[in-house]
């Protein structure tokens, strides 16, 4: 199919247009995605290519189909994306920047941890990183939350190295937008704290008042009536704003040098199992006039 999507002519017909938008973004909901997903997004690639007005609905198609429970299949959403924003036009990028970073946010606070690790390599792509700085005001509200509470708390620290440059090189981009996001946040999670203090508040006054009935000693089990448990997940309140910054440019700092000791840092596409069954059914398959032929017809 790329070969022939290679020779549509411009502009392109409807046809082709509903046959990308009705037959091919479609496939991306199969289970057996990773038999053929590289020759899918080479073809939705390539009509991109051709027509940039696409681009906002295949996008959306994309982040419409997102796999929710299935992370090597979210690895490969994330590869063809990263494709796609290879080849975007800044105009289309605006269309679509929001949804698309709202979902990226997402998958930085994935416990898979090559899906977080994907989605954070974007950071490393010097055209992506070209459309963030010039959408920076609109894009870095949207992720400082997720790269904030996931430096704190993500299980893997490999993870940790790649959000610390992510957010040193939002902090180098507009220093005063990284404040501003940082003192909001800030806001946001005091905000956070005080909604759970009125909400212990208020499942005291409940236990004072079923104290206050008669019957309270003859139903009440004593083992449950201890202090609600403060279900704090997203670490310690931000720190200090010089503090942070100083912790930023540190643990980039530190993560590259791992990263350079180790092995050099380079835009991976993880290695995705293939679906077993699908390659048995395409190895036992028989074209149709190999079958005419053995019947010498």
């Amino acid at each position: 199919h790329a070969a022939i999507i290679n020779g549509f002519a411009l502009p392109l017909k409807e046809e082709h247009k509903i046959f990308l938008l009705k037959v091919l973004l479609p496939l991306h909901k199969v289970k057996s995605l990773s038999v053929y997903h590289p020759q899918l997004a080479y073809c939705v690639v390539q009509f991109l290519e051709k027509d940039s007005t696409l681009t906002e609905p295949v996008v959306m198609a994309l982040l419409k189909y997102w796999p929710k429970t299935h992370s090597p299949k979210e690895v490969m959403f994330l590869n063809e994306l990263e494709e796609i924003l290879d080849v975007i036009e800044p105009s289309e990028f605006v269309k679509v920047m929001e949804p698309l970073f709202r979902q990226l946010a997402k998958c930085v606070s994935s416990p898979h941890f090559q899906v977080a690790e994907r989605a954070l390599y974007y950071w490393n792509n010097e055209y992506i990183m070209s459309l963030i700085s010039d959408n920076a005001a609109k894009i870095l509200p949207i992720m400082f939350p997720s790269l904030y509470r996931n430096s704190k708390t993500h299980w893997n620290k490999t993870i940790h190295g790649l959000i610390y440059n992510a957010l040193k090189l939002f902090m180098e981009m507009n220093q005063k937008l990284f404040d501003d996001c940082t003192q909001q946040f800030k806001a946001e999670k005091l905000k956070e704290k005080l909604k759970s203090k009125e909400r212990e508040e208020a499942w005291v006054k409940i236990e004072n008042l079923a104290k206050s009935n008669p019957q309270y000693p003859t139903y009440s089990d004593t083992s449950l009536l201890n202090s609600p448990v403060a279900m704090e997940t997203d670490g310690p309140l931000i720190e200090d704003l010089q503090m942070l910054k100083k912790t930023v440019k540190e643990e980039a700092c530190q993560a590259q040098r791992d990263q350079k000791k180790d092995h050099p840092l380079m835009r991976r596409k993880s290695e995705l199992p293939q679906d077993i069954y699908t390659m048995k059914a395409l190895e036992s398959h028989c074209r149709a006039d190999e079958l005419i032929s053995h019947d010498g017809h």
